[in-house]
C-alpha cells in the first residue's frame, strides 16, 4: 500500500533516485553521541556533501537538527567540513553534560499549563538551538534535506518537519513553517510516557487547501498532539528508503534486557511495555530492510548499530572494538541525563568505528581506513 492507501503491485520495483541518504535513530543521549561519531567518520570519508537527505527520530533529531543549523558554516574544503568539531561536536557534548529530563518531568507535573515536553523544548532552546526555526535549515540547493520525524497521536501517522514544509499526509501540509527548532526536536524526542506529548498551536488557515487525505479539519489542523518520532518509525526510514538507492542507517537504539522480576506499578510497567514494542518494531524493520537489500540489487544499504560486532564487517583496516565493551555502551540508559566525559568519548568513538566498518564494507572505501579513534581511547574509555 502507498501513503494514500492504494495498492502497489508486488512485481513492480518503484523508481529510485541516485543519491545518498542518512537515517539517525532514537535513543536519548546515547544515540545522539553515537550518531555524532558516525557523522565525524562520514565527514572524514568525504561523504557529507553527497548526502541528499537526512532523516531522524528522537535522540537522532538532536544531532540532525544541530547539523542542519550549522551546515552553511561548516567550511567545506575538498568535501571535508573543517569546522565540524567546534560547531557540531562541542555543543552536543555540552548538552550531554546536562540532565534535562528529570527536572522537565517535575516541572511539567507541578507548573500549571506546562508539560515535560515544553520544558525539554526550553532546554534545547537554551543550550543548542537558540531562537532558530525550521527556516534556518538548508533550503533546496544549500545542502541536504533534513527531515525531523514526530508521531501524530491524533492521526496515528508520521508528522514530518522540514524547511520547505511540515506535513502529515492525513492532516495536510504547511509550507515554509516557522516553528522553532527547539520545539520541533522536543516533539521528535517526546518519549512516552514521561516526556510526551508536545502540543502545537497552529492556524488552520496556514494549511495548503486540499493537501490532507482525510483529516484536514479542526482540531487536527489547530491543535496537533505529537509524540516521539520513534513511536511510528524508530529508525527514521520512511522518508528515505523508498526514494534513494544508497541508504546509510545509524542505529543508536537500545535493547531490552530480560528481567527476572518485572515491575508491576503502572509507570514502570508501561515503560517496560513501550520498550518491548520499540525493540520488536525495530527488529522487524531491520529484517525488512536487510531483505530488501538482499533482493533489490539496485540498492546499497549500510547499517550499523550500537550493538554491532565490527568483526562481522568485511572491510579491512577496521578499528579494534571489543564486542563486550560495545555491549556495555549499548546498555547506556535511554535518557537525557548527564554522561561523563569518558562516556561521551567512548560513545562517539564507537559510532565512529561502527560507521567506518559498515560504510567501507557496503558503500565504498571512501578515503581509506582510519588511523585511530577521534579520542584515541576507543570504546574502552569508560
Amino acid at each position: 500500500m502507498d501513503a494514500g492507501g492504494n495498492a502497489v503491485g508486488s512485481n513492480e520495483l518503484a523508481p529510485l533516485e541516485d543519491g545518498l541518504a542518512l537515517c539517525l535513530s532514537g535513543g536519548g543521549y546515547r544515540a545522539m553521541l553515537f550518531h555524532v561519531g558516525s557523522i565525524v567518520r562520514l565527514n572524514e570519508l568525504g561523504l557529507l556533501p553527497q548526502l541528499r537527505r537526512i532523516s531522524s527520530a528522537s535522540g537522532g533529531s538532536i544531532a540532525a537538527a544541530r547539523l542542519g543549523l550549522v551546515w552553511k558554516e561548516l567550511a567545506f574544503e575538498d568535501d571535508i567540513a573543517t569546522k565540524l568539531g567546534e560547531l557540531f561536536v562541542t555543543p552536543l557534548r555540552k548538552l550531554a553534560s546536562r540532565t534535562i529530563d528529570v527536572w522537565a518531568v517535575v516541572a511539567g507535573a507541578f507548573v500549571p499549563w506546562t508539560t515535560a515536553a515544553s520544558w525539554i523544548a526550553r532546554a534545547y532552546e537554551k543550550h543548542v538551538f537558540g531562537n532558530a526555526t525550521l527556516q534556518d535549515l538548508p533550503a533546496s540547493g544549500e545542502g541536504p534535506r533534513f527531515v525531523i520525524n514526530a508521531t501524530n497521536a491524533q492521526s496515528g501517522v508520521l508528522w514530518r518537519f522540514m524547511q520547505p514544509y511540515m506535513r502529515d499526509y492525513r492532516v495536510g501540509e504547511v509550507k515554509l513553517p516557522k516553528l522553532q527548532l527547539a520545539t520541533v526536536v522536543a516533539a521528535s524526542s517526546a518519549f512516552p510516557p514521561f516526556l510526551s506529548p508536545l502540543d502545537l498551536a497552529l492556524d488552520p488557515g496556514s494549511f495548503t487547501v486540499g493537501s490532507g487525505h482525510d483529516l484536514q479539519r479542526e482540531p487536527f489542523t489547530s491543535k496537533p498532539r505529537l509524540t516521539d518520532g520513534g513511536v511510528y518509525d524508530n529508525l527514521a526510514l520512511e522518508a528515505v528508503l523508498k526514494r534513494y538507492d544508497t541508504v546509510l542507517i545509524s542505529d543508536g537504539g537500545g535493547h531490552i534486557e530480560a528481567e527476572a522480576v518485572s515491575a508491576a506499578d503502572w509507570p514502570r510497567h508501561t515503560y517496560r511495555v513501550l520498550q518491548t514494542i520499540d525493540s520488536q518494531v525495530r527488529a522487524l524493520r531491520m529484517r525488512a530492510v536487510l531483505d530488501l537489500a538482499k533482493h533489490d540489487r539496485r540498492r546499497k544499504i549500510a547499517y550499523w548499530s550500537v550493538r554491532s560486532d565490527v568483526r562481522t564487517y568485511p572491510a579491512t583496516g577496521r578499528l579494534d572494538a571489543p564486542h563486550r565493551d560495545c555491549l556495555a555502551l549499548a546498555a547506556t540508559p535511554t535518557r537525557l541525563s548527564t554522561l561523563s566525559a569518558s562516556q561521551q568519548e567512548a560513545l562517539i568513538d564507537w559510532g565512529y568505528a561502527a560507521a567506518d566498518a559498515a560504510v567501507r564494507s557496503f558503500v565504498g572505501p571512501g578515503n581509506g581506513a582510519p588511523a585511530s579513534y577521534p579520542y584515541a581511547r576507543g570504546v574502552c574509555a569508560t
